[in-house]
């Protein structure tokens, strides 16, 4: 790495010639009127700039490059140096004094319009005034309007305007034949102004010309993890890079690829838009995308990378054990950035389309556990090893006693809330544990035999922050439960959606009041089950008794019949009848304790029977 200081003027020759240009990474230049009035005001003092970074091209790091906006490089250029930091000081500082066009930026409420700047020349010599109030922004037209838009302030359409006002365009600042035909214009319009341009030529032009841009120079050898790393700490003042923008960069910039294609870059953002696109139309649970903006919720493209790399990583260990039986220096599944990183192309495609066709199956999975849409996903990170695990073990992720294994290690990681915190080294023990498990008869995975679930812990959950909340939540649809109100089938994805089915209280809040009873657990998803919205409305604020009997009303059904339907949300009506929340809470208590044991195959850790207390 060397730090050094090139002229402004060398730079911005070096940007206009396409001899630095940008990794097509970097964001897109946005920098507003104001910002750049005040850097041109920093560059025509000689105050420090900031110091910018380039990366030699030609190493191991290679990626498609782009020229800077508002130059005229062609296609074919190849650039020395790419641009890491200072993009947006030096495209505007190219546009403003290198090009003959208006500079394309926004003014207030980000509305976009062009500009051309010019300086003063009097205020820029008078050293009581304010460099900031040199610079003058002038419209495309070169017309500055009064106050309302009414009269001419300055007219700067000619020559002999600019000179006549004393206003020099800055973009003529590093042409010496223009600069001379401008100054000859400007000296002949008035006989006292040899001075002052003498005193702006040394202190504003000679000033722009001998300015020197700090340069860090990144030498090609430098590895891609690192130009990630520095790229990310250096810009601080945007959104931080990630691997899939980097990933993206290096994919387009792969000549094998496009040669192999007709001349065709590979676009990995495309190639994920249209996976995505159809993973959402099938199933929603992965989110949404918006393929006009490209902006996405749920499932992510560094979800998809991941799981693609654990698959690559798996393989290449147990094609190495397989080589090399015995040894103990097999390399590791892994997933970490550097893994994706040095994901190569040609694994890439080779190995996507099947993990495409994993989180298919995924989706498929989730819906035989009721959980439909992302907003009742416990943890979109566990899909992660689902889909990896999915693409290793192939078709017999359809046999029966696959998908039991499957769904217990599931309800495991999701009832012991293991995926809540950093998931990398989960990811790779679920991935091989459970392929072990299932494919080989190895042990029990670790999200199995150390999840746990306490008694105590339904009393605290009581939102949908909460994992174990969202499971059990689908747990209540997985076992049949069927709405008070819609006598149908039991709820299903269809019924979820269209009779805005969610979380309802079983004893409303106003009972709690209305009856002075302690309302500690009244939150709790002891206290909630699966309702449609009409269902809540016809519950309103009345008593579990009252509610009952508006039921029965509503739906012609005696009363036996309703206490059946109550019953399967795992709740004793008897209780509900009596408006006795502490045997309702008590009974459900164990009721939900049972369902939890069931899904992980293992038991709950209980407490005493008495610790609630109804008030």
């Amino acid at each position: 790495m060397a730090l050094d200081g090139p002229s402004l003027g060398k730079m911005l020759d070096d940007v206009a010639a396409g001899r630095i240009q940008l990794p097509d990474f970097q964001r897109q230049w946005k920098w507003d009127d104001d910002r750049i009035s005040a850097l041109l005001a920093t560059v025509t003092l000689d105050y420090p700039l900031g110091v910018a970074m380039t990366l030699e091209t030609g190493g191991e790091a290679q990626f498609k490059a782009r020229p800077l906006h508002g130059t005229e490089v062609g296609p074919l250029v190849v650039p020395e140096q790419l641009l890491l930091d200072g993009q947006q000081r030096l495209t505007s500082l190219f546009q403003a004094l290198k090009s003959d066009r208006p500079v394309e930026t926004t003014g207030a409420r980000n509305k976009p319009f062009k500009r051309w700047y010019y300086i003063d020349i009097a205020k820029a010599v008078d050293d009581r005034a304010d460099r900031d109030e040199a610079i003058l922004s002038v419209p495309e037209d070169r017309i500055v309007r009064g106050t309302f838009g009414r009269g001419t302030a300055w007219d700067l359409t000619t020559r002999e305007k600019e000179c006549a006002g004393g206003l020099f365009p800055l973009n003529l600042i590093f042409e010496p034949e223009q600069t001379g035909k401008w100054q000859r214009s400007y000296v002949s319009a008035a006989d006292d102004r040899w001075d002052l341009w003498s005193a702006f030529q040394a202190r504003v032009i000679d000033t722009v010309k001998g300015f020197k841009v700090p340069l860090i120079r990144l030498p090609k050898e430098t590895r891609k993890e690192a130009v990630c790393s520095v790229f990310e700490r250096v810009n601080t003042g945007g959104v931080v890079l990630n691997v899939f923008e980097l990933l993206t960069a290096t994919y387009a910039g792969d000549t094998q690829f496009a040669e192999r294609n007709g001349g065709e870059d590979f676009s990995l953002i495309e190639d994920w838009r249209s996976i995505k696109g159809k993973l959402c139309s099938d199933y929603p649970v992965f989110g949404t995308l918006d393929k006009d903006s490209g902006q996405e919720t749920g499932l992510t493209s560094l979800d998809f990378l991941q799981a693609i790399a654990l698959v690559r990583t798996y393989r290449r260990k147990h094609e190495f054990l397989a080589a090399h039986p015995g040894a103990t220096n097999a390399p590791a599944v892994s997933c970490k950035r550097r893994d994706l990183l040095h994901l190569p192309l040609s694994d890439y495609t080779q190995i996507a389309p099947k993990t495409a066709e994993a989180l298919s199956w995924a989706g498929r999975f989730l819906a035989s556990q009721y959980v439909f849409r992302e907003r009742d996903l416990p943890y979109g990170s566990q899909v992660v090893p689902l889909a990896a695990i999915g693409v290793i073990l192939g078709d017999a992720v359809q046999e029966p006693g696959v998908q039991e294994r499957l769904a217990r290690w599931y309800w495991c990681g999701v009832l012991g809330e293991l995926y809540g915190g950093v998931t990398d080294t989960r990811f790779v023990r679920d991935v091989e544990q459970v392929v072990g498990w299932i494919r080989d008869g190895g042990q029990e995975p670790d999200t199995i035999t150390e999840s746990t679930f306490q008694e105590q812990r339904l009393h605290r959950l009581t939102s949908r922050n909460s994992a174990a909340y969202k499971g059990i939540h689908a747990l209540f649809l997985k076992e049949g439960a069927i709405d008070w109100l819609f006598h149908g089938e039991p709820i299903n994805e269809q019924s979820l959606i269209g009779q805005y089915v969610d979380i309802r209280q079983v004893f409303a809040k106003a009972w709690f009041e209305h009856n002075g009873v302690d309302g500690s657990w009244m939150t709790s998803i002891v206290n909630k089950t699966p309702l449609s919205y009409r269902a809540q409305q016809t519950m309103g604020t009345s008593a579990p008794s009252a509610y009952l009997q508006s039921f029965e009303r509503h739906t012609g059904s005696p009363g036996d019949w309703l206490d059946d339907i109550v019953g399967t949300h795992l709740i004793d009506p008897k209780t509900l009848r009596a408006d006795d929340f502490e045997a309702f809470y008590q009974d459900r208590t164990a009721r939900l304790l049972e369902l939890v044991e069931r899904q992980m195959g293992k038991p709950a850790v209980r407490e005493g029977a008495g610790d609630v207390d109804a008030g």
